[in-house]
């Protein structure tokens, strides 16, 4: 059934979270091998502990359906295969990370979940529960036909709106691997700053988009990353309320603000970040500055004709002038 409301809350015991039913359907045949579990490939990846942090980051810059399953489990496959092929119809707009629980317990344990399956949306590093348990037909198709689209829609008005890295040949109905050529979501130009953006090397992807830029300022997509990577770089890792405790013990702080704003921007709460600063704004013009080159690098992140952006865009040039 799907899941009801759930807190994303680590260090929660996992017992149960491997369930002896299981290992009656066991399988050791290698994950896109005949009898095995589907393949990654397309937009579909396995992320481990290793990896987890930089993933959830990146959901800051694509939404992540998160499926948290054992690659063993037989029962499970129709599941993955499902999901992987209405993942890769979207052809980038989202994309599919799995979690072998079994390897990976801390993280099952974050998502306080009983057992595998369990489904999540991520975006903007906020985890949205979706299912918990072994779906029926009906089920998948809304998952496949509803729920995908749906939260395409929400990302993209938090201002989460970039393409998933193309991650090699996608696979087949049969498990096998496509030997088709695909033709890469990520431009040329950008492939330097996309890699350290997916390694979590926020800095040094802002400074590669930067170098994009200088050669081609029209790139907008290539403004938007940065602004994002710029955002990631200083904040990503913040603990949201020392942030928001700090801005209300100082609402004086231009630093403070900035701060406070950033989380609201990576949360997805883009009113609230254009609205705290341009407050601040008006009633301390000497903060203009700071606060502009902040909103002007906001700007970058939603889409042109977000109604929201142009709201707050008219209002900072009312501020100005």
């Amino acid at each position: 059934m799907m899941a009801d409301k759930q807190q994303f809350a680590p260090g929660v015991s996992l017992a149960g979270a491997v369930d002896l039913e299981s290992l009656k359907h066991k399988v050791e045949a290698a994950p896109g091998s005949a009898g095995g579990a589907p393949a990654t490939g397309g937009y579909v990846i396995d992320t481990t502990q290793s990896g987890f942090e930089a993933m959830v980051k990146t959901s800051a810059t694509f939404p992540i359906l998160l499926l948290l399953w054992v690659p063993t489990d037989d029962r499970l496959f129709p599941m993955a295969r499902e999901l992987g092929d209405a993942v890769n119809a979207q052809e980038g707009r989202i994309q599919l990370s799995r979690i072998d629980i079994a390897a990976n317990p801390t993280i099952a344990q974050a998502f306080q979940i009983q057992g595998a399956p369990a489904l999540f949306a991520l975006i903007g590093g906020r985890p949205m529960p979706i299912l918990q348990g072994l779906p029926g037909a009906d089920e998948l198709d809304q998952i496949r036909d509803q729920v995908i689209p749906r939260l395409i829609e929400v990302a993209h008005r938090a201002g989460v709106t970039g393409t998933a890295p193309y991650a090699g040949t996608k696979p087949q109905e049969d498990g096998a691997v496509a030997d088709d050529a695909h033709e890469d979501a990520v431009p040329p130009e950008h492939e330097e700053a996309h890699r350290l953006a997916q390694a979590g090397d926020w800095s040094g992807a802002a400074v590669a988009y930067q170098r994009v830029l200088e050669e081609n300022p029209s790139d907008s997509l290539a403004a938007r990353e940065r602004a994002k990577a710029l955002l990631l770089a200083r904040s990503g890792s913040a603990d949201v309320r020392a942030v928001r405790r700090a801005a209300a013990d100082r609402p004086d702080d231009v630093d403070a603000q900035l701060a406070v704003a950033d989380v609201d921007m990576i949360g997805g709460q883009i009113d609230d970040a254009f609205g705290r600063l341009l407050d601040f704004l008006a009633g301390h013009k000497s903060a203009m500055s700071a606060v502009r080159t902040r909103l002007l690098e906001y700007f970058a992140i939603p889409e042109p004709g977000d109604p929201r952006l142009g709201r707050a865009r008219r209002r900072l040039a009312a501020l100005m002038y």
